[in-house]
């Protein structure tokens, strides 16, 4: 079997959302767009100048805004994936049974499984062009180094879409998801180096953020945007972040398999 045809039944899956979110692009306006712009405003700028005045030397010899940026970067790429990897796979499973409706034609549940996994990483890539073109009008990097950015956040997107979707299709009900975004992504977020350097936390703490996907990504794109990347490290961050993704949709198809199939 070729790979064109063993592609087609996923681009189909991939087709469907992208003729649903024709239909539902206007409810995520403000999080695709307004939010890099507050985030950005609201914590680089206005906390921003209140954390440069009193580190005249900058937060690892940039500006606050320039150091902010491209973790916030990787956290919306997180937020993005978790989103949609959640209650829309929830909803294509048990309420709307979309997914079934799939399998009931030539489409398998592997498909359906890569197609929403792929869907997801187009949804990161889209908002993180916008992400990055607002950090490049805030002057928090240059518009040429703003394009290597990008693969970051889908790899990001991606690394935490294909465990999270995994998970949420083995679920009876979405009263995980809460839990989830409270004591999994929200913790993330604040303590994996995404405000400021994990260095600051005591020792213990400084472990745990080191084991998160998130610090990986905030590494990967800080070293890039800030231009002192580290290439061991980089090499480290894309294995990590590559082999959530790998797993993660190894197990996907195992739990949409065994829930499609019920």
């Amino acid at each position: 079997m070729s790979v064109a045809t063993t592609a087609r039944p996923v681009l189909r899956v991939v087709e469907h959302h992208v003729l649903v979110y024709r239909r539902t692009w206007r409810g995520t306006i403000f999080s695709t767009f307004f939010s890099p712009i507050l985030y950005l405003a609201a914590m680089g700028i206005g906390l921003g100048a209140f954390v440069d005045d009193a580190n005249p030397g900058g937060i690892a010899g940039v500006s606050y805004l320039a150091f902010l940026a491209p973790g916030l970067l990787a956290a919306q790429a997180m937020q993005t994936a978790a989103t949609e990897s959640t209650y829309p796979v929830m909803a294509g499973i048990r309420w709307l049974k979309t997914y079934v409706a799939m399998i009931l034609s030539p489409l398998e549940s592997r498909d359906v499984a890569s197609g929403q996994l792929i869907w997801t990483g187009l949804r990161v890539t889209f908002g993180a062009i916008v992400f990055v073109s607002v950090m490049a009008v805030f002057g928090a990097i240059d518009p040429g180094r703003a394009l290597l950015l990008l693969p970051v956040a889908t790899l990001t997107g991606l690394a935490f879409a294909a465990p999270i979707q995994a998970f949420a299709a083995a679920q009876k009900n979405d009263s995980a998801f809460a839990s989830l975004f409270r004591f999994v992504i929200m913790p993330m977020f604040i303590f994996s180096g995404t405000f400021f350097p994990i260095s600051q936390l005591p020792e213990v703490l400084q472990v745990v953020a080191f084991l998160t996907p998130l610090w990986h990504a905030v590494s990967l794109a800080r070293g890039i945007a800030l231009d002192v990347l580290d290439p061991a490290l980089a090499l480290v961050n894309v294995a990590y972040l590559s082999t959530l993704v790998v797993i993660g949709l190894l197990v996907s198809f195992r739990t949409f398999g065994r829930k499609l199939a019920e």
